[in-house]
């Protein structure tokens, strides 16, 4: 068997361009899915079983559906629709990078909230009771106290969320978008070289994978040095 990497190598541009759009899907997908999974871990440790239900319910569904599915909901299924195709949204909807940046932030969302929701309710007494003593609202506690505690707390099971997504990002290839799968794809197409297309792509995952690990480590032991065990 003889590999043939020229290719691979006068291609390099296309994967190059592949990285990029994997970020940048990443990237939005992350902020904006954060930015949902928030107030949905607030909901998820209400004690209003109605607003608990609704957070549960949201969460549950997403979870427990494959992300392909999500993602041709949005993307082919919506657009089914006339009125959907008529309206405002549609410039929004007929776009592979927002439809796909869409269905991942709704997925992440869901992992997310459920992971900053067993933060918070893993919260140590103390510091409740800290925040209190100082004559703080629940508001207060909750915005200077109770979320970035959470929040550092959770950066180890949120990194794999993180990675995770990263590995998800590779379904955007199905709705056209040109990231890393997708150049594979197309130098595959182009020269039928599937074990050199793909084994580069796979290096790139790693490559990438490698540095958010790295970083995730770096912030652990940035925010969360205190919990690590005392020297004597």
């Amino acid at each position: 068997m003889i590999f043939d990497y020229n290719v691979v190598w006068e291609n390099l541009p296309l994967y190059l361009s592949g990285v990029a759009v994997t970020l940048k899907l990443l990237a939005l997908s992350l902020f904006f899915g954060l930015l949902a999974a928030l107030p949905l871990a607030l909901m998820r440790v209400s004690k209003v079983a109605w607003v608990n239900g609704l957070a549960w319910t949201y969460t549950y569904v997403i979870r427990g559906t494959p992300m392909l599915v999500q993602l041709f909901l949005i993307y082919y299924g919506l657009a089914q629709f006339e009125a959907v195709r008529e309206s405002f949204l549609w410039p929004w909807l007929s776009s592979a990078t927002f439809c796909a940046c869409l269905a991942f932030a709704i997925n992440t969302s869901a992992y997310t909230a459920e992971i900053i929701a067993g933060s918070l309710k893993s919260t140590p007494a103390g510091e409740i009771e800290a925040a209190r003593a100082m004559g703080m609202s629940k508001a207060k506690m909750y915005r200077r106290i109770l979320l970035p505690s959470a929040l550092r707390r959770a950066l180890p099971q949120y990194s794999n969320e993180v990675i995770m997504m990263l590995q998800t990002t590779s379904l955007a290839s199905i709705v056209t978008l040109m990231d890393i799968t997708g150049a594979a794809r197309d130098i595959n197409a182009r020269f039928y070289l599937p074990f050199e297309a793909y084994i580069t792509a796979g290096v790139f995952y790693l490559t990438l994978t490698f540095i958010l690990v790295k970083l995730f480590k770096l912030a652990e032991r940035r925010w969360l040095g205190y919990l690590a065990p005392r020297k004597h």
